[in-house]
């Protein structure tokens, strides 16, 4: 039998998708506010992986990703999700997004994303909320599962996580 363990400790990211500028700079301001100081802005990269969301935020699509200071209870992503569902609410105009916001966090072992959709890959947590673990940790990288979204396993992304990995182990 074995006995329950703290968390490995996490690091909060938010994946950010918008197509126009000043959508993205209120959400940010709103997350820093929420979830305190940035630790991490990724640089603005194109996101042409699909025109999905092209009809609700405009084209062309920007991705940037976010990371916050202070490490998380991965259970928190739970309301973290449900936050930054009502931020894109609040930041819509009749009734399009103008953003996208994916939470998700970092450990050493892997990179783990919080939706509102199941899936087969998906793991029910709590309030509507599921999780996936989109990455994993091995052999000194970042790799991808069979449904890790195309993006995800770019060279881009991985160098990204990799770096938010090495700072919650103070490399």
């Amino acid at each position: 039998m074995g006995k329950p363990k703290p968390p490995e400790k996490a690091l909060l990211f938010i994946g950010i998708l918008y197509a126009e500028e000043p959508y993205y700079e209120k959400a940010k301001e709103a997350l820093c506010q929420e979830f305190g100081e940035l630790l991490f802005e990724s640089p603005p990269m194109a996101w042409e992986h699909t025109e999905y969301y092209r009809d609700e935020l405009g084209w062309p699509i920007t991705r940037r990703f976010l990371a916050t200071r202070r490490c998380i209870d991965p259970s928190s992503i739970v309301d973290i999700k449900l936050y930054t569902n009502e931020l894109e609410e609040t930041l819509s105009v009749e009734g399009k997004r103008k953003v996208n916001l994916d939470p998700g966090y970092v450990t050493a072992s892997k990179v783990v994303l919080a939706t509102t959709k199941n899936y087969a890959h998906r793991v029910y947590i709590a309030k509507g909320i599921y999780a996936e673990v989109t990455l994993y940790y091995r052999k000194g990288t970042f790799r991808a599962h069979d449904f890790t979204y195309r993006d995800y396993r770019s060279p881009e992304y991985i160098k990204l996580f990799e770096d938010m990995r090495n700072y919650i182990l103070g490399k």
